[in-house]
């Protein structure tokens, strides 16, 4: 059978899920540091997946997901309910919500820093 390499995290009832079909596979163990980065990671890999949705149902599963993967990392990094709460109210009155359905299409170069930006600046910072 062809080989498909992954080299990502994945759910722990995959492995079986690859016996039950009749393959084989390889896996290892992360350490503590690998697996912190690959859980931020899969984050995104499952908001990605997000944007190719179709219909509701599926972006329900993508949803379903996406939630899994942030209690996870809730969970790993001891972040509590209160303290995302918390966060979530301090961003909403600094940077609003999206009810206004804005679309930035420029603007000048002020200093701030979007999420983009940094995680490019965490990738560089990693290599």
């Amino acid at each position: 059978m062809k080989k498909i390499y992954y080299n990502k995290l994945v759910r722990d009832k995959i492995p079986d899920k690859i016996i039950k079909s009749g393959g084989s596979f390889e896996i290892r163990r992360m350490e503590e540091e690998e697996f912190e980065t690959e859980l931020l990671k899969k984050a995104g890999e499952e908001a990605s997946g997000l944007m190719n949705a179709m219909g509701k149902k599926e972006i329900i599963s993508e949803l379903g997901d996406i939630l899994d993967v942030l209690d996870e990392i809730k969970k790993h990094f001891k972040i509590s309910d209160y303290a995302v709460k918390k966060s979530r109210k301090e961003e909403m009155s600094v940077k609003g919500g999206f009810q206004k359905r804005f679309f930035l299409i420029w603007s000048e170069d002020t200093g701030y820093k979007s999420n983009e930006r940094r995680y490019e600046a965490r990738r560089r910072k990693k290599k």
